[in-house]
């Protein structure tokens, strides 16, 4: 099958091109950006050495469909979706720290709390929460915003702003659009029986000041989901809860004893994992939208993608 493992486009206009973990980011004239979803997969931010069949086209839709259903209350720099695999949107210069938040202690938050901590990036966590249980209230964990190559790490509000990472004032905009996402998010998952546990936001700024959402938006990779029926049910009886989410590679990458540490050996992903992943993957697209995925056209899928962006720059 297919896959897009990395591209080499030169499109018009075209000043430069940023390649991340699982996007590739091309720079039209210093005014647009075009942002290609790969099929790579990333986790403990170490790039694996397989892709996943239609992983790109899913969060690249699953982004678009969030970025248009919350547009009322935060604006994003989307314009565009030329392409399955594709979203173009205004150049933005993005703040140095993803602002996570957590609904749950669930993922980094319970691996932090198994080992004694009660404080994560300058927040404090109750006692006597066992993993999976609600917060309170949720909380903002951010971190910082990490070059090629090296890892997120946890930062609190307190450092960031003495850092000088973001100003104050802008801070208080970042805080405010990240409880609003979440909350509307929160209710987007409700409707198809899901609970949203936690999820990172990253945003920019326009040439012309303007605080907006870039990225992606509630997608596997960036967010934890859980089923809700039998949710309360799982946590009273101690059970593992049911969930979609990318958490399930990292799971499998754990008992295979790799967690993105020095000398750890990336163990093997035969085809069968690879197409067991995809399904997954397909299977939180038609559950958090409500739609069936239709598969795009892999047949000369990079010559699709630079014909379907180079109509649209030409428009």
């Amino acid at each position: 099958m297919n896959t897009i493992n990395e591209t080499n486009f030169q499109f018009p206009k075209q000043k430069s091109v940023y390649k991340g973990k699982v996007r590739e980011v091309y720079n039209i004239n210093d005014e647009l950006l075009v942002m290609v979803a790969t099929d790579r997969l990333s986790a403990f931010d170490v790039i694996l050495p397989r892709q996943i069949p239609f992983k790109g086209q899913i969060l690249n839709q699953i982004a678009t469909k969030m970025m248009n259903d919350t547009a009322d209350i935060v604006p994003n720099w989307l314009i565009a979706n030329p392409d399955e695999n594709v979203a173009v949107g205004h150049l933005c210069e993005p703040f140095k720290v993803e602002m996570v938040i957590r609904g749950y202690v669930s993922g980094h938050a319970a691996r932090e709390y198994k080992l004694g901590k009660r404080v994560l990036c300058g927040v404090e966590m109750a006692e006597g929460l066992k993993e999976n249980d609600k917060f309170p209230t949720p909380i903002i964990t951010p971190s910082t915003k990490a070059d090629n190559g090296e890892h997120d790490e946890d930062i609190s509000r307190e450092d960031i702003l003495a850092k000088g990472i973001v100003s104050e004032e802008d801070y208080i905009v970042l805080e405010n659009y990240t409880r609003a996402l979440f909350e509307r998010g929160t209710e987007i998952a409700a409707k198809r029986g899901l609970i949203l546990v936690d999820t990172k936001y990253e945003f920019g700024k326009t040439k012309d000041g303007k605080i907006v959402l870039i990225d992606e938006i509630h997608t596997p990779d960036s967010s934890r989901y859980f089923y809700a029926e039998g949710y309360q049910e799982r946590q009273e009886k101690g059970e593992t809860q049911k969930q979609l989410s990318k958490e399930f590679v990292r799971q499998w990458l754990i008992e295979n004893g790799f967690q993105g540490k020095d000398g750890q050996q990336i163990p093997e992903m035969n085809d069968e994992k690879i197409i067991e992943i995809s399904n997954r993957y397909i299977e939180l697209y038609e559950q958090i939208t409500g739609e069936t995925f239709v598969k795009a056209t892999t047949d000369n899928v990079l010559n699709r993608i630079e014909k379907n962006v180079n109509s649209f720059l030409e428009n």
